[in-house]
């Protein structure tokens, strides 16, 4: 899933990017001020905005403001210095899914990221069902039929987003978006060898089995149409 992380405290953002890469193996584009967000969120489609509440320029106020007034439903979630009640209920009628105080515990931090991008997908459960698949997006650990699948990081992020849209045809160059951050170089080609290897491991773990994953040729991929997401 693709994060933007709007935080000006260089050392803070640096351990938070670090966080979300090397954990849930998010992708991760950093604005170190409010109107830099505004440009990451007007150019590129997130899966989730951390912000920031005392920022340069735009405070994380303005920032929701302006994402909301697009209509823009993105899961976010406010990181903020204030602890008053008033500012607490003005955030969250701003449009804020969710807010931790600093300092916080950076665990919880992570658990609630998670927990907001499962929800903004419509998924309340850490385990979501797709035909014989099931994937547990807290261990990111995934079975067919029962039958343990181990999976490259790229691998398993391109099967849980996936396993996100499971009636939906989703493009290459939606995957590219939605799994790297701005500072990768984009090319197709990238993402249809890791779909190939992914495609290989599912139908190697159930080898009668049908196959999982449909290529659209000219459109990109879709799990099979059959597929209902469970939890």
């Amino acid at each position: 899933m693709r994060v933007l992380l709007v935080e000006d405290e260089v050392r803070l953002a640096d351990n938070l990017a670090a966080a979300l890469r090397d954990g849930p193996g998010f992708a991760v584009d950093w604005a170190e001020d409010g109107l830099a967000a505004d440009d990451f969120a007007c150019a590129a489609s997130y899966d989730l905005v951390i912000l920031d509440l005392m920022l340069p320029k735009l405070d994380g106020l303005g920032v929701l403001k302006r994402l909301r007034g697009r209509q823009d439903s993105t899961p976010v979630l406010v990181l903020t210095a204030k602890d008053g009640k008033d500012s607490i209920v003005q955030l969250l009628n701003a449009g804020a899914d969710d807010y931790l105080a600093k300092p916080f515990d950076l665990g919880e931090l992570l658990a609630r990221a998670k927990a907001l991008i499962r929800r903004g997908k419509g998924a309340a459960h850490p385990t979501l069902a797709a035909l014989d698949l099931s994937v547990n997006t807290l261990e990111q650990s995934v079975h067919r039929n029962g039958v343990p699948v181990a999976l490259s990081p790229i691998e398993y992020r391109i099967l849980e987003y996936l396993i996100h849209r499971p009636r939906a045809v989703v493009s290459k160059r939606e995957l590219l978006e939605h799994l790297y951050d701005f500072n990768w170089e984009h090319h197709s080609n990238v993402i249809e060898a890791h779909v190939s290897n992914l495609r290989k491991k599912l139908d190697a773990a159930v080898p009668d089995a049908e196959p999982v994953i449909e290529t659209m040729r000219g459109r990109g991929y879709r799990l099979a149409p059959e597929a209902e997401q469970t939890s």
